[in-house]
């Protein structure tokens, strides 16, 4: 479903956007998510809404082995990435896991500023993004997701959460649309 309103208390949440993140090989150029976000967190910002810039530090316990996981990250690979223009009013969470809601204080942020809607952004669509998109519909929120400002490594993965799952979860909109919708 298109993006039709935001709620009053609405808090824009920016998944994985970080270097070690941002550097792999993805199906949109990051770039553009980055300065996409990047244009979103600004409008938040103006309004008085809270921005969420979440990373991801570790992996959750278990067989987690695959592809990408051998050896040590760069002492760098957490940082979130410059483009995002992150200011001190921003609220970073730091997961272990691929959505942004279990293990951290998210919800209790959220809640506390009595936010109701959630747009998210970021890498990797189906992974982080979709994990996140998912909590936050089991939690209550109205979701809302930027799909000109996610992307993902695996085409058919990323368009099977943009035009299956998160229109099952939410909203759609582009960041003009979401920027309209801001007033």
């Amino acid at each position: 479903m298109t993006a039709t309103v935001l709620d009053p208390l609405t808090a824009l949440v920016v998944v994985d956007l970080q270097k070690g993140i941002v550097g792999l090989p993805t199906v949109h150029p990051a770039e553009g998510v980055v300065a996409r976000s990047a244009t979103l967190a600004e409008a938040f910002r103006a309004k008085g809404l809270p921005v969420f810039l979440v990373r991801v530090t570790g992996g959750a316990p278990g067989r987690t082995e695959g592809p990408g996981r051998s050896g040590e990250p760069a002492a760098d690979w957490a940082d979130l990435v410059p483009g995002l223009g992150r200011q001190e009013g921003d609220i970073v969470v730091t997961k272990q896991q691929w959505g942004a809601f279990h293990g951290t204080a998210l919800d209790l942020e959220l809640r506390r500023r009595g936010v109701t809607q959630v747009v998210l952004t970021g890498v990797a669509t189906s992974i982080g993004v979709e994990s996140t998109a998912r909590a936050a519909h089991e939690h209550g929120y109205h979701v809302t997701v930027a799909v000109d400002a996610v992307t993902d490594m695996d085409a058919d993965a990323h368009l099977n959460s943009v035009e299956r799952i998160f229109p099952r979860l939410g909203e759609t909109g582009t960041t003009d649309e979401i920027v309209e919708l801001l007033g």
